[in-house]
């Protein structure tokens, strides 16, 4: 899978997945599965490291686990976060941010938000860099946006988003995720491009969509949003598994003589 498989399956109106992914183990699954893309997101600041924004991640991090994913997944298309101000500072420093998650093994990036971004994004594809845009609610702008709000509501706003839409496939972005945003605009906006959109509580009118690898898989006990759908309850299934473990030790039944050495 590639940027170029992205385009092609837009124009066969073939449905795009991806999910968010941070080591190496989910990995090795995730690329013996048929999903088609790894997003190694900043959201790894959340549920890997306890956080309550994306906000306390940086470069080095995020380079850190998109390592770990690309040697679990190399037959898939990794897409890795850029985090928070790494790319809001001068040209030289943020293309050195750039530089050191594609060195980490990603082959694209993603940043959040068109304002102020649109010479970047095209500076960075001009240098050889795929960049995935982000747009609606941004939770690198938290604080701005007045918390997990959806986004592009009123007329206004949502003229807004198809504007900095456009913009950022203009600066030649190869795709755009559209998160928290009524479902209406959101298709309507993926009409208008030719490049595919994809959606996290945008409806089911874009290209394709993306979820956070443990919340899909339940993980997250009591964070259920609207857009979310889980696939199992693995919060439960591992604590019974890790019950269970605990519980033959402690009775003397783990190791037996077959798990034990003469």
């Amino acid at each position: 899978m590639n940027i170029l498989d992205f385009q092609a399956k837009k124009q066969k109106n073939e449905k795009i997945t991806m999910l968010t992914c941070y080591d190496y183990s989910f990995a090795r699954i995730i690329d013996d599965s048929p999903v088609d893309a790894i997003l190694v997101g900043d959201s790894a600041a959340m549920v890997m490291h306890g956080h309550s924004t994306t906000l306390n991640i940086d470069i080095d991090t995020m380079a850190f686990h998109t390592e770990a994913v690309v040697r679990g997944a190399p037959r898939k298309l990794v897409i890795a976060d850029l985090p928070f101000l790494s790319y809001r500072k001068d040209l030289a420093s943020n293309v050195e941010a750039a530089g050191r998650l594609m060195k980490a093994g990603a082959q694209a990036l993603k940043l959040e938000g068109a304002v102020g971004n649109l010479e970047l994004v095209h500076h960075l594809v001009q240098s050889g860099i795929p960049i995935m845009g982000h747009l609606g609610l941004t939770p690198q702008s938290i604080h701005q946006l007045g918390g997990f709000k959806v986004q592009g509501r009123e007329d206004r706003a949502a003229s807004l988003l198809k504007e900095h839409a456009q913009q950022l496939q203009e600066a030649g972005c190869f795709s755009l995720v559209l998160e928290c945003v009524p479902s209406s605009v959101a298709a309507s906006i993926a009409k208008s491009l030719s490049i595919p959109v994809i959606g996290i509580g945008a409806g089911s009118q874009v290209d394709g969509q993306v979820l956070v690898l443990q919340d899909m898989l339940g993980m997250n006990p009591g964070f259920k949003p609207k857009f979310l759908r889980t696939y199992m309850n693995a919060f439960e299934t591992l604590k019974s598994a890790f019950t269970d473990y605990h519980q033959s030790v402690v009775s003397g039944d783990f190791p037996n003589e077959k798990e034990s050495y003469s």
